[in-house]
């Protein structure tokens, strides 16, 4: 196998078109197919699904994660050579080596992006080192991209290390029940009662998303009030402080407490961790800190 090939392997899935992979290695896309094609017949089996989008198969998808760490080692290893920067102007299809910069993507749940994590991400810019590429799952869906190989670092809920990564625990985020005053007002003049929760309106991030459902599980079994679903962090918050509906707010997204705590018993915490392959990557290494570092803040609010 050559680097080529892997690198055109992870482009078709990462861009999901062989012309888009094309234009991101400066090749056409016949020549990306050829060299898939190559790649293919040294390992003797099928990687790719050559449909729109493109898709890797089974085998593909066990290739991938090796070829990425292959791949961002061989990165680190030209840009430390020519100094962090583009090496003898040569362009041989490596996005990272032309930036001057090393490309580490990772993973994250929304509500950690909107509130503690823009502090890492702002350390790795001034670092100058590494173009990150921030992805955003759900924080029990996060790991999975590990597995796959489409991240190299996550910030997960799941506490059982992924084969070939190294766990370090970040601290909680603390959810509680909240929603404006109007809207209790209107919808729970009595509290929050089980009947009362079958009717009103409550926020979903996606469908994905387990905070609300879970209190109603415990509280209130049979309801199924009104959902609304609105994916994305801050308007998700700014949803229930119109009046929309209640659900789960984040200690750090309500800090003036201008909306109303239906029931402290509803409390939950979510541990997060730091979950990131194990390589002797100062690029890597970098990118862990900095997300580490950040976390302190996290902390202080548990």
């Amino acid at each position: 196998m050559e680097l080529d090939q892997l690198r055109a392997l992870t482009a078709v899935v990462d861009y999901e078109t062989f012309e888009a992979a094309a234009g991101e290695l400066r090749l056409t896309p016949s020549a990306v197919s050829q060299r898939i094609k190559a790649l293919e017949r040294s390992v003797g089996c099928v990687l790719v699904r050559r449909l729109k989008p493109v898709t890797p198969t089974p085998a593909g998808e066990q290739l991938l994660r090796s070829a990425r760490q292959l791949l961002l080692l061989a990165d680190e290893a030209v840009l430390s050579l020519s100094g962090s920067g583009p090496a003898g102007g040569q362009d041989d299809g490596m996005p990272g080596e032309r930036a001057g910069r090393l490309r580490v993507p990772i993973v994250a749940n929304a509500d950690s992006i909107a509130t503690w994590l823009p502090a890492a991400i702002r350390d790795i810019a001034l670092g100058g080192r590494v173009a990150l590429e921030l992805l955003r799952d759900d924080e029990h869906a996060t790991a999975d991209l590990l597995r796959s190989g489409g991240a190299i670092g996550a910030v997960t809920a799941d506490p059982r290390p992924v084969q070939g990564c190294t766990i370090r625990p970040l601290g909680a985020m603390i959810y509680r029940t909240k929603a404006s005053q109007e809207f209790v007002d209107r919808w729970f003049p009595d509290g929050p009662t089980p009947a009362a929760l079958a009717v009103a309106p409550v926020m979903q991030y996606d469908r994905k998303d387990t905070h609300q459902l879970a209190v109603l599980g415990r509280v209130a079994p049979e309801a199924a009030p009104p959902q609304h679903f609105i994916p994305d962090s801050v308007q998700f918050v700014e949803s229930i402080r119109a009046g929309l509906g209640w659900g789960m707010v984040p200690d750090q997204q309500d800090q003036d407490h201008s909306l109303v705590e239906l029931n402290p018993a509803w409390t939950e915490e979510l541990r997060l961790y730091w979950q990131v392959w194990t390589l002797n990557s100062p690029g890597v290494e970098e990118v862990t800190h900095a997300v580490v570092r950040a976390a302190r803040n996290l902390n202080a609010t548990t």
